[in-house]
């Protein structure tokens, strides 16, 4: 059984402005979107949305994460990419009005601020300077979905696709004397389905990567001692 959700109406209680989308609209444009806006506190491991849904409604990332993935016609599974704090998500179909393309779940518990896809509609008509930032955000999201599809399907080896994306993981981590650290709560066969390899593979794999000292985990921590040797590897 689901964990009970809260939900807050916004047009009551306003929420924290996330990064990203929200604050690059000029200020009016944002208040009035807020104020369309309902916001619920997720747990982790909740279904916001799901692949050919019909599209009712574009999300607000206000806090925690959201996994992003496809499912082949064999259910096989491919993650596409880990959405965080400020990232709008459903504006490709909520634009089109064609069914969704992705799912998305909770990776940790979250709050969404949601808006319904008539409202959208008309909060952008209402305010055409919010266009260049939307096409800003579509742009964003294709280059995203290139690169993923240039490691999974391009990259050499799961060596190489697995160094791609440690390296991407941290690329925002915290700087300290012993490298760089960062949160990376993804099951080995969470990680397959990033870089399209099998969870064996992908546990042979970082086996390696410990013994050479490329990496150290720590419980969900990650610590990459050396970011240009991991690159070296990535790039082979």
């Amino acid at each position: 059984m689901q964990a009970a959700i809260n939900t807050i109406a916004v047009s009551n209680v306003q929420p924290q402005v996330a990064e990203g989308f929200l604050n690059k609209l000029p200020q009016q444009a944002r208040e009035t979107l807020l104020s369309l806006a309902h916001t619920s506190s997720y747990p982790s491991g909740i279904s916001l949305f799901n692949e050919k849904d019909a599209s009712s409604a574009v999300f607000f990332v206000l806090e925690g994460e959201v996994k992003l993935s496809m499912n082949s016609s064999e259910g096989k599974r491919l993650i596409l990419r880990i959405a965080r704090k400020g990232e709008v998500l459903g504006l490709a179909s909520t634009l089109s009005g064609k069914p969704r393309e992705i799912s998305g779940e909770t990776l940790y518990p979250a709050k969404i601020a949601t808006v319904r896809r008539c409202e959208f509609l008309e909060f952008l008509a209402r305010h055409p300077e919010a266009y260049p930032i939307v096409t800003e955000e579509l742009s964003r999201s294709y280059n995203l979905a290139c690169d993923q599809l240039r490691t999974v399907g391009l990259s050499a080896s799961a060596p190489e696709k697995l160094a791609r994306l440690l390296l991407e993981w941290s690329e925002n981590g915290q700087k300290t004397e012993r490298g760089t650290r960062c949160r990376f709560p993804l099951t080995h066969g969470e990680i397959g389905e990033f870089i399209g390899a099998s969870r064996e593979t992908v546990t042979r794999t970082l086996s390696v990567f410990k013994s050479r000292q490329l990496v150290i985990f720590n419980g969900s921590t990650l610590m990459i001692p050396s970011r240009a040797a991991l690159e070296s590897l990535a790039h082979n």
